[in-house]
């Protein structure tokens, strides 16, 4: 499969904020993180094949919340196809 990386200014922008937050709460809660540049592939990947997400909402949701989608995404994305398994949808999927 052929993976879109292309996104908008402002969804870089609100990714690498993302990417930015997610890791800080790892370190927080002493959470093995792995490598930035892996989370944002995932996000990035989601984003553009399994579904689309409101970056918005994700990057201001609560740290519940947030994370459910971060370890949600790392955990049941499928670095082949692209698809979120397991019937894994973020809370901040849009429609």
């Amino acid at each position: 499969m052929d993976f879109n990386w292309n996104l908008g200014a402002d969804e870089e922008d609100c990714v690498a904020e993302i990417v930015d937050r997610a890791f800080e709460l790892y370190a927080e809660h002493d959470i093995q993180a792995g490598e930035k540049i892996d989370l944002r592939i995932d996000l990035i990947a989601t984003h553009n094949h399994a579904c689309h997400l409101n970056l918005v909402k994700m990057l201001k949701a609560p740290d519940f919340d947030f994370m459910h989608d971060i370890i949600g995404i790392r955990r049941h994305l499928n670095r082949e196809t692209g698809q979120l398994g397991n019937h894994f949808i973020p809370r901040c999927a849009m429609g």
